[in-house]
């Protein structure tokens, strides 16, 4: 019998959605059943063998939608598979990979509540036109002025295909 798994998402601007399905379309390619959805979508985790949850990072942190998911299904989510990823610029500014063990900590929060079987961390995208408050609007359009970060999609879909070919295992189990 296929596998059947859960992968679901927060997301602000719509780029933790495209890995999100990314994620989804490996683990189904290699056998599984597999629902991509919306956090604020699931109610019920029982039809599914394993949990993947990914979000968005704002302020260093997994969108508050994100860590009300974990909460709420603490309990399920500790007696089957998890897996957990983020997306963030961070990881596209210069020498993002020295950020990495940084940008780590960001899923600390979340371990605290249930641990990951794996865990993945990804780059985004930055689409000023889509970040809803003018403030931060302000200061992505700043930091792009001082080359911080560069507008445009800056996932790295063979990282996350890799990761999702390594975590199908880690969910069978």
């Amino acid at each position: 019998m296929k596998p059947n798994f859960l992968v679901t998402y927060a997301s602000n601007t719509g780029w933790t959605v495209g890995v999100a399905e990314a994620i989804g379309r490996t683990l189904a390619e290699n056998g599984a059943k597999v629902d991509v959805l919306p956090m604020h979508d699931v109610k019920d985790l029982s039809p599914y063998d394993a949990v993947v949850a990914g979000s968005a990072i704002n302020g260093g942190a997994w969108l508050p939608e994100a860590m009300q998911f974990i909460r709420a299904h603490q309990a399920e989510l500790k007696r089957k598979p998890f897996a957990a990823f983020l997306v963030c610029m961070t990881l596209t500014m210069k020498n993002g990979g020295q950020y990495r063990s940084h940008v780590d900590t960001w899923l600390d929060p979340v371990r605290a509540q249930v641990k990951p079987v794996s865990t993945g961390l990804f780059a985004g995208g930055l689409d000023i036109s889509k970040i809803p408050a003018f403030s931060d609007r302000l200061k992505f359009r700043l930091s792009v002025l001082f080359s911080v970060w560069k507008e445009g999609d800056h996932r790295d879909w063979d990282a996350i295909r890799k990761w999702a070919v390594e975590l199908k295992p880690l969910l069978a189990h």
